[in-house]
């Protein structure tokens, strides 16, 4: 979060040198106040790209024996750009080493999924799942290792979840 403010701070002042150059070539005939705003604009662009290459840049950053099974993008009133371009704010990993097969024909699976959500600071949620194949079921596992069956979730045949832990 410092090195984002930092890299902000110096997005601005960048804009804002531009904006003295302009005045420089103008010979001081473009208005004063093209400088605030060229580097309100910068930090704001900034700020922008950002946040839509936070997806692309978290991905790269995966062990190659991970996959994103689910992305979820996000429109909010405080990012009207949001409405054009929906931005990724989170996404769902599956550790592909992680996955185990139990049951006699193997229907039932274990493994464990990392959910990251774009915030100040990042966060990643991480927690063990039991899958139900034949059913497309999903089901949580405690620290115990015990299903929480309160927590059951029907998923359609089609989800990609699904398709990556049982086949």
């Amino acid at each position: 979060m410092f090195w984002n403010l930092v890299a902000t701070i110096f997005a601005g002042l960048g804009a804002a040198g531009i904006a003295l150059g302009i005045r420089a070539l103008t010979m001081k005939k473009a208005p004063k106040w093209i400088i605030p705003v060229f580097a309100g604009l910068g930090m704001m662009a900034y700020q922008v790209y950002i946040e839509y290459t936070w997806f692309d840049h978290m991905a790269s950053r995966l062990p190659e024996d991970t996959s994103v099974v689910s992305t979820q993008q996000e429109q909010v009133i405080w990012r009207p750009w949001s409405y054009l371009v929906p931005q990724t704010t989170g996404f769902t990993v599956l550790d592909e080493n992680s996955i185990t097969r139990a049951g006699p024909d193997g229907g039932l699976v274990t493994f464990q999924l990392y959910r990251f959500r774009h915030s100040y600071g990042g966060r990643v949620s991480e927690g063990v799942y039991l899958a139900n194949c034949e059913a497309s079921e999903m089901v949580p596992l405690d620290n115990e290792g015990k299903p929480q069956a309160d927590l059951i979730r029907r998923l359609p045949a089609d989800d990609t979840l699904m398709a990556a832990v049982c086949h």
